[in-house]
């Protein structure tokens, strides 16, 4: 016990001097050859496929503007959602496939999709973007049917005579 260390300078001295510092990198934009960035959101059982590149903020879903394929107001301020929270709204278009789940779950999609690659696109847009939220994926979806219910977890109704 006699070779027992009591300071930083001893340590260091023992260590060789030494020091080992682990800086992450920073991140690198990450876009195609036409200058676009692609992700994919999830939302319920909606899979978005997603492309941003600059431009007037045009949205297209599946060949539709996003005005004809969301209709209902509250969806498309879902959509907005990303671009506001950036604080780059009408500068990106976006083009998205959309598949599976219902109108709402599909905006949820676009949404996670738009905000991942924008993130990507752009990588100083993270910490708003993950601050709000909007890079985690919703892992909530519909619970399954038990056999003896009527559904997940609603009991027939109840006759007593």
């Amino acid at each position: 016990m006699a070779d027992q260390i009591n300071s930083l300078e001893e340590l260091n001295e023992v260590a060789g001097g030494e020091t080992i510092v682990d800086i992450e990198a920073p991140r690198e934009p990450v876009r195609d050859e036409l200058g676009r960035s692609y992700a994919t959101g999830k939302r319920k059982d909606a899979v978005a496929r997603v492309w941003i590149k600059p431009g007037s903020g045009k949205v297209v879903v599946n060949g539709k503007d996003q005005d004809k394929y969301f209709a209902r107001p509250v969806l498309q301020l879902i959509l907005r959602q990303p671009f506001q929270v950036a604080g780059v709204e009408g500068e990106f278009d976006v083009y998205a496939t959309v598949k599976g789940g219902g109108l709402t779950g599909q905006a949820g999609a676009v949404k996670h999709g738009i905000s991942k690659a924008l993130q990507l696109y752009e990588p100083s847009l993270r910490a708003p973007l993950k601050a709000a939220g909007f890079l985690t994926r919703d892992s909530r979806v519909v619970e399954r049917k038990k056999y003896g219910k009527r559904k997940a977890r609603r009991s027939f109704q109840f006759s007593k005579r």
